[in-house]
């Protein structure tokens, strides 16, 4: 069985704003399925499609499926078959040998930013960067497909 074990913080955008980081890439990802015992999504990258089935998070481990897809299927599923959506722009880089994507969340999300890390093991050590702060692993709230229905403008 296909594992995902990731760490989630949310992230210090004024010191986000001084790092010296790639281009981004925007991506669109709508969601087939949001049950709290799995997920369904499509998600276009830049040329790529692709479609993730994601089973329910045990800590910082999940069961996850990604299959690349033709982008014109992607976009097909996205306008007829998801019943939420959400676009962000993803950063990737490296920070002490580690690969971090920080995401920059649009439209009713916007505002909010979240950086993720993935790990071999739950027990994997890492230096955290100055621009991570709180760490929200295991916060619903800030799992992608809640946010599609719960979005960051609503928090308050």
């Amino acid at each position: 069985m296909a594992k995902e074990i990731e760490r989630k913080f949310l992230v210090d955008v004024t010191r986000w704003r001084d790092v010296k980081k790639p281009e981004g890439q925007t991506l669109r990802q709508g969601y087939i399925v949001t049950d709290p015992n799995k997920t369904i999504r499509v998600r276009i990258a830049g040329s790529r499609g692709f479609l993730t089935i994601k089973g329910v998070t045990v800590g910082a481990t999940r069961s996850e499926y990604e299959y690349e897809i033709p982008v014109r299927d992607a976009e097909e599923l996205l306008d007829g078959f998801v019943v939420s959506e959400l676009s962000k722009i993803r950063y990737t880089l490296l920070f002490k040998n580690r690969v971090w994507e920080v995401d920059e969340f649009l439209g009713d999300n916007a505002g909010l930013f979240v950086a993720e890390i993935e790990l071999a093991s739950e027990n994997d050590v890492f230096d955290v960067p100055d621009w991570a702060g709180r760490e929200v692993t295991g916060e619903e709230r800030y799992y992608n497909s809640n946010l599609t229905k719960n979005p960051f403008k609503n928090w308050g």
